[in-house]
């Protein structure tokens, strides 16, 4: 029997579905401008102070060169893997400077600049890619999560903890860190969910650099833009130059001012690119050109803030040498740091397992101390 064929429906037929289908929000204020957002270049620069530049600027730069030392220590095998951040540094320190000190970092594998510009020092930061541990510094004292290697993994994470924050009446707001390839996972999808459909204190943002590995977006995604993935689950998305420092400062300092008031998550992509390789381990010119590379090394992060800075004046020869100086001062001393071999102790393996270790991980330690001492090996 179909719905025509019941007692009364000619009466009761619609031929479209009933009020409730209708939007439960006006799309139109969520959708991301056409273009990426930018200052710099633009009239708003002159709104920018010059504080704030210098300091985008010597973070940076420091940037730059740290992602360098840390490259130049895969090759010497002091790293077991190094997954550069080199042209997307403006996202980076963005990140790190638009949160609060009572704030939470959640980054992935490729954002220990990030972590470093927070104030995490440079040597723990690059622990967990050392091989050492799992990651090298207290989550709780510095608000930073542990790096993240699988994909996407520690958005439900930052969802979680702003959420639970909230619940307890604190300010805190989480910022969590995506790539372009991330966005292809199911945790990318509960995450946002989640956190619209409970209007939690997080900021998503994703660092689109053109590739996840050696695949390129249009192969993900036949959305307009990453950014209007945000219209799906309610809540705004913005589209940002991810090379501007300026631009994505502003931007994630109003989404994160929007999360803490109350008034939910923001989706952010940030349209950058990867000059580097995947990671050390990573062959680039296999899937992309070098007239591709070239135009993007044009539109260098650095390079756009330090013209905007000389042309207003701000900064001179003797500001370039001291930002190089510092930089240069931080790249010998994580070199200098990371060239000790550090002292393991194999019982580690059963340290931070559980609060409380299980009679098995007490029997495999034990196992473990016998075997160690009768080879002399014990600490």
């Amino acid at each position: 029997m179909t719905v025509q064929e019941l007692p009364g429906a000619a009466s009761a037929y619609r031929p479209t579905p009933p009020p409730a289908w209708k939007p439960r929000t006006d799309p139109a204020p969520l959708l991301p401008d056409p273009e990426p957002y930018r200052v710099l270049g633009t009239d708003a620069a002159a709104g920018a102070g010059p504080e704030l530049l210098l300091r985008l600027y010597a973070e940076l730069v420091r940037g730059r060169r740290y992602n360098t030392q840390a490259t130049a220590l895969t090759k010497q095998g002091r790293l077991a893997v190094y997954p550069s951040s080199t042209g997307q540094e403006a996202c980076e320190v963005a990140a790190a400077l638009a949160l609060e000190e009572r704030d939470w970092l959640f980054p992935s594998y490729r954002d220990t600049l990030a972590a470093v510009a927070r104030g995490l020092d440079p040597v723990r930061a690059l622990t967990l890619l050392r091989g050492d541990w799992h990651t090298g510094y207290d989550p709780r004292e510095h608000r930073i999560a542990p790096l993240c290697t699988p994909l996407a993994t520690q958005l439900p994470h930052a969802v979680g903890l702003a959420h639970a924050a909230r619940l307890k009446g604190d300010e805190v707001v989480a910022l969590a860190m995506v790539g372009d390839g991330g966005t292809s996972e199911g945790d990318f999808h509960e995450a946002l969910n989640f956190a619209a459909v409970w209007q939690v204190p997080v900021v998503f943002l994703v660092q689109n650099n053109g590739f996840a590995i050696s695949v390129p977006l249009a192969k993900q995604t036949a959305a307009p833009s990453l950014a209007h993935k945000a219209v799906g689950y309610g809540m705004p998305g913005r589209l940002v130059d991810g090379n501007d420092a300026v631009a994505v400062h502003d931007v994630l300092g109003e989404a994160v001012a929007r999360a803490r008031r109350g008034g939910g998550p923001t989706l952010i992509e940030a349209v950058t690119y990867r000059m580097e390789a995947h990671t050390n381990a990573d062959d680039a010119t296999r899937y992309r050109g070098e007239v591709e590379v070239e135009a993007w090394r044009a539109h260098d992060p650095i390079q756009l803030l330090e013209r905007e800075l000389t042309e207003r004046g701000i900064l001179d020869e003797e500001g370039k040498r001291a930002a190089a100086d510092a930089a240069e001062t931080m790249a010998a001393d994580l070199r200098e740091r990371m060239n000790a071999d550090p002292v393991l102790d194999p019982m580690d393996l059963f340290t931070h397992v559980y609060a409380e270790q299980t009679s098995q991980l007490r029997e495999q330690a034990a196992q473990l101390r016998a075997e160690l001492d009768a080879e002399g090996e014990a600490p």
